[in-house]
């Protein structure tokens, strides 16, 4: 979506400019810088240990990660961050990383919980099991700091 529009007269071209270049740079591309690097993630962590020492199925692992994310899209549907997010539904960023075990995502549960940031952790039930924990999509710059200590899941 284009938030600004040409408005740049051809004949001020040769007009000395006695704009700031930021200014100017606005006024001449259709759409602003901070469009550009403003990006919406939802970050996804699964246990690790599921696959490594519980040796669950990869598909049963995918499976979480699919619960996790459903269901924060889905109590947080109003939000401006997800419509905007679902509204380029080929171009969703999704960051999936791993969590060692449960502690580690019981831990940035109480983390997230803590700086008011939305996510839902996915607890299997019947065995009332903690397996992934999704945010809801939010600006990059406002959240990653608090996954910067987990690596990509493998």
């Amino acid at each position: 979506m284009f938030t600004k529009s040409f408005l740049f007269p051809v004949d001020e071209c040769n007009a000395e400019f006695d704009i700031p270049f930021s200014s100017l740079w606005t006024r001449i591309l259709p759409f602003s810088f901070s469009d550009m690097t403003s990006t919406i993630v939802q970050y996804v962590v699964v246990r690790g240990d599921l696959i490594s020492t519980l040796k669950w199925p990869l598909g049963a692992v995918i499976a979480q990660a699919c619960h996790a994310s459903t269901a924060v899209m889905h109590l947080f549907r109003e939000d401006p961050c997800v419509q905007k997010y679902t509204d380029d539904l080929d171009r969703m960023h999704k960051i999936v990383l791993e969590a060692k075990n449960e502690q580690v995502l019981q831990s940035l549960a109480d983390e997230l919980e803590q700086n008011q940031i939305d996510y839902k952790l996915w607890i299997e039930q019947p065995e009332n099991f903690p397996t992934c924990l999704a945010t809801k999509p939010c600006q990059k710059e406002d959240i990653q700091k608090f996954f910067k200590h987990l690596k990509l899941l493998k």
